[in-house]
């Protein structure tokens, strides 16, 4: 083989570390000092990010030739993730994820919140809720009942209704009445 081949493969393939990082190209540094500015970056269908500068890109060239290089992959191993063998993971660099662990639990971290743009949002088993539920709109229950095993509703602090409340069918809310309303005479039903 001659020396300007051997001199071709050897160029063919390098790691380096980003120093700017853009949505379609990339500018590493290769591990000699050599600065790439025009690195085209692939990405897995599905996957999207923007590499930080100082993640670890691995490059190919082909043919050799410098002016033309495509970083295959770009990692980061400052914000790598402690998984078990097997596990899955997306991450970003403040520390948000949503993890696929072993035993079949996924696991998502969000530091303010978790939207999901949706028209229906639906499980197939139960969802609990470790604080505080605020619903935006009407709440129906299938089943017909709201306590816990199948029980009687409680509120406890109270209830503060605004509008009308009926109970079985009858109105109780601040505009009902009573046939016997006579000082002293023991309160009829309600009509």
């Amino acid at each position: 083989m001659s020396d300007q081949v051997w001199a071709r493969v050897q160029l063919m393939v390098a790691q380096g570390n980003v120093t700017l990082g853009g949505a379609e190209k990339i500018q590493v540094e290769v591990l000699d000092g050599e600065p790439l500015d025009n690195i085209k970056r692939v990405e897995p269908y599905g996957f999207s990010y923007r590499p930080k500068p100082g993640s670890q890109a691995h490059l190919v060239f082909p043919s050799g030739d410098r002016s033309y290089g495509v970083a295959l992959i770009v990692g980061d191993k400052r914000y790598q993730m402690d998984l078990q063998e097997g596990e899955v993971a997306i991450h970003d660099d403040e520390g948000n994820f949503m993890q696929l662990k072993r035993g079949g639990t996924i696991l998502a971290k969000a530091a303010t919140e978790v939207i999901a743009e949706t028209p229906l949002f639906k499980t197939t088993g139960d969802a609990q809720i470790g604080g505080n539920l605020e619903v935006m709109g009407q709440t129906t229950s299938a089943a017909g009942y709201y306590g816990a095993a199948g029980g009687m509703a409680e509120m406890k602090g109270g209830a503060d209704v605004t509008g009308g409340f009926k109970v079985n069918g009858k109105d109780v809310s601040d505009g009902h009445t009573h046939t016997s309303t006579a000082p002293g005479t023991p309160t009829s039903k309600v009509n």
